[in-house]
């Protein structure tokens, strides 16, 4: 039987939480609510939680807070959802980590379909995109596409989002060769959340980061002057 997938909405509005949570049940998720960040650490601690849909506005601690402090812990998918709607707002939310932003106000319908693209690049719930098996070898570095893990040479896990493996993946297996951000967004069939440049800009910026902090010897991603981005190490597929 295939598994319900549970979502946690953070939203200190009554209202507009109880309008996510029954757009959410009628489209066959369970969901659970909390009003702020200790209500949320509490229900994590006690449920398994497959996907946060997040607002910014909070009391005490804010959205942007919760999202970097989940992040830097692993890779929960995230949808922040905020009144905020300036590019700066948008820009930040993704560069803390979360895997998609969603302005209000928003059709519910379209909550729906960027809760269903996520699930479908993290092979959760629904019907699951495919995902190539075998590994991709890179100067001690593996990723283990079924698996969805990348191992840093010291063989340690290098915590990455869905979007940030999905983006890794297709630059390493086409490694060599420059591929423009509206390539790599086709390319991702979606998958990683980004409708524009700006968003890729920002996944290859934390890739490199997350990268760098794992030991990458140098920067494997490179940037090409009105062209995009190349991965330039040596790519060998395993399996």
């Amino acid at each position: 039987m295939q598994k319900t997938s549970h979502i946690l909405v953070v939203e200190d509005d009554p209202e507009i939480g109880m309008l996510i949570k029954r757009h959410l049940i009628a489209n066959d998720f369970k969901v659970t609510l909390a009003r702020d960040a200790p209500e949320m650490d509490r229900l994590l601690a006690s449920n398994r939680v497959d996907l946060i849909v997040l607002d910014i506005m909070l009391p005490g601690e804010d959205g942007i807070s919760i999202c970097r402090r989940l992040r830097a812990t692993g890779a929960m998918p995230i949808i922040i959802v905020s009144a905020k709607n300036e590019d700066i707002d948008r820009v930040i939310g993704l560069e803390v980590g979360a895997d998609d932003y969603l302005p209000k106000p928003f059709n519910p319908r379209e909550l729906i379909a960027r809760v269903r693209a996520l699930f479908r690049r993290v092979d959760l719930g629904g019907v699951s995109a495919p995902i190539e098996s075998g590994k991709l070898c890179f100067e001690g570095w593996e990723m283990e596409c079924r698996a969805r893990h990348l191992f840093n040479a010291d063989k340690a896990l290098v915590s990455l989002t869905p979007a940030e493996f999905n983006l890794l993946q297709v630059l390493a297996e086409r490694s060599g060769r420059v591929l423009s951000r509206d390539q790599l967004i086709e390319l991702t069939m979606g998958q990683i959340g980004a409708s524009n440049g700006r968003n890729i800009d920002i996944l290859v910026s934390r890739l490199r980061s997350k990268l760098e902090a794992g030991g990458a010897p140098y920067q494997y991603i490179r940037t090409v002057r009105a062209g995009g981005y190349e991965f330039v190490a040596p790519v060998k597929r395993d399996g």
